[in-house]
């Protein structure tokens, strides 16, 4: 399993939020969902994303083809301009609230995953909002600015026509159709985001480009319940123990042994809270002997029990 798929192996998209947003200017959202990532594509027309609350950055301008990836949960305002107050609140739960005097109802439901002004709108987007964040996520949504755009003349992705035409569709198996689309459009776009020299990408996302640390990444996520030792993966590098220990440390920035053990706890966070699995199978799948071993180190980096991660709100 390479650094993208780790992104959404545990909480990829399931029953995603999906709409297709229309306005005309002047108009002004302001976006206070608490969601951990949201996906905005133009379709047409213009759109300046303004970030809120503590996200800092600069507003950034959409233009018909560009990509944008807010990531939350500070809020950000999408507006036809920068001095245009927001008219409505979106909150939890895709509730939207008025705002300013605006009238109740103007925006609203226009049909099938649609919502806005008018269907003839002059503006446009497709708007995909991932409604959790998993522990696994943390390691990559926390190497992300609040707020990255792609722009058309260096994004180009089948998945974005796709997705415009089946998110108005009412098929059987629809929501699942949308939720694998929004998966490929957020890998695809986080792939073109971290090619680009201003992206400054995660240690060990450029680690994996390494002719020895890579191969060592991707034998401890794709097996991190084998007994992984220094002298083992130092034998499928093909290095000494120690050149293995000073490389991996460079340029990931932990021990392999320190970042094994954060991937086995990300991967636990993650089953307790998307499946039924026992605290001890949980633990033998990750690479812990028994119940207890897992949540001693479980504690130890969340502060918490697994049982008491599996029932907290998330």
């Amino acid at each position: 399993m390479d650094a993208l798929a780790g992104l959404l192996e545990g909480p990829r998209a399931r029953g995603a939020f999906m709409i297709r947003a229309l306005f005309d200017p002047p108009w002004a959202v302001r976006i206070a969902d608490n969601a951990p990532i949201s996906v905005m594509v133009m379709v047409r027309g213009d759109a300046w994303l303004i970030p809120g609350g503590g996200a800092g950055g600069e507003p950034q301008l959409l233009r018909a083809g560009d990509l944008a990836i807010a990531r939350g949960p500070d809020p950000y305002t999408c507006a036809d301009d920068r001095a245009t107050a927001p008219r409505s609140e979106i909150l939890e739960g895709q509730r939207c609230a008025p705002l300013g005097g605006f009238p109740e109802g103007h925006y609203g439901d226009l049909g099938m995953r649609s919502w806005g002004e008018s269907l003839d709108a002059s503006v446009e987007m497709l708007i995909g909002t991932y409604p959790m964040r998993g522990e696994i996520s943390a390691r990559l949504l926390d190497a992300l600015p609040p707020l990255l755009v792609l722009p058309t003349d260096v994004w180009d992705c089948p998945v974005t026509p796709l997705l415009a035409e089946e998110i108005t569709r009412d098929e059987p198996g629809q929501d699942v159709v949308l939720d694998r689309l929004l998966d490929l459009l957020l890998i695809a776009a986080l792939r073109a985001w971290f090619s680009r020299p201003e992206a400054a990408a995660p240690a060990w996302y450029r680690a994996l480009g390494d002719p020895v640390v890579g191969p060592v990444l991707r034998l401890l996520q794709d097996d991190p319940a084998h007994p992984w030792s220094i002298a083992g993966l130092a034998a499928k590098a093909g290095v000494s123990r120690a050149s293995l220990a000073r490389r991996f440390t460079e340029l990931v920035g932990e021990p392999p042994m320190t970042y094994l053990t954060g991937w086995r706890l990300a991967l636990a966070a993650d089953l307790l809270r998307d499946t039924e699995l026992t605290i001890g199978s949980i633990a033998r799948r990750v690479g812990y002997g028994s119940a207890f071993a897992l949540s001693s180190a479980f504690k130890r980096v969340y502060g918490v029990s697994p049982q008491d991660h599996r029932t907290r709100p998330a």
